[in-house]
């Protein structure tokens, strides 16, 4: 009767350990919003040097005491400008550049935290030396502190998202401006799942970006 028992019982641990193990390591899927902006019209092209993607990250309480925070830099992006509004727009970040800024004035800490980040228990840049955002829709927005709401294709580390900022969009004079809202997003949903242990503070799933931009006429 042992023995049966006990026959039963390796076969119904394993199919407990498989069930477990699935869905422990279900993979990452890319979703996307459809492009429905076109590149007819005027092209503008990414000034690099005058744009950025401000970041911040949090442990425990979401709070400036409990933070980190630095910027991102452009390598590339492309602007297309119809009828003297914004039409279109794509914005390659250079994960290499990924820094915090709040750690400036210590190299040693800086060192080890830009270290990290940069690693496979981050956003393993190796890898990944790129992430974008793709602008899919432009809406005007008539209410609030935000002239527009832009849909697009957010990719970082291989992992496609839709997500909307508000922002104000300028176009003048030969210039495409565009700064965003502070917007929550969700590291786990892009494959950035490091947590550490909890005596050291649990990292919330949420960093906070910005997008902010200048892109100048082709000439």
């Amino acid at each position: 009767m042992r023995k049966k028992l006990f026959s039963i019982a390796i076969p119904a641990l394993f199919v407990a350990a498989v069930m477990v193990s699935c869905k422990k390591d279900k993979p990452l899927t890319s979703e996307s919003n459809e492009v429905t902006t076109t590149k007819e019209g005027s092209q503008f092209t990414l000034d690099t040097l005058n744009s950025k993607v401000e970041w911040k990250g949090y442990k425990v309480f979401k709070s400036e005491n409990t933070s980190h925070f630095g910027t991102i830099r452009f390598e590339s992006g492309d602007v297309t400008v119809k009828d003297g509004k914004l039409e279109s727009g794509k914005f390659v970040a250079d994960m290499n550049s990924l820094t915090s800024v709040d750690l400036k004035d210590s190299p040693e800490d800086l060192g080890k935290l830009n270290g990290h980040l940069k690693s496979g228990d981050f956003f393993e840049v190796e890898k990944f030396p790129t992430a974008s955002y793709e602008i899919t829709k432009v809406t005007p927005a008539t209410e609030g502190d935000y002239n527009t709401l832009l849909d697009g294709n957010l990719t970082i580390k291989g992992i496609t998202k839709p997500v909307q900022f508000k922002a104000n969009v300028s176009v003048k004079d030969g210039e495409v401006s565009v700064a965003t809202e502070p917007k929550d997003i969700k590291r786990e949903e892009f494959g950035v799942k490091f947590q550490a242990p909890a005596e050291n503070g649990v990292i919330k799933d949420e960093v906070t970006l910005q997008i902010s931009v200048k892109a100048l006429e082709k000439k």
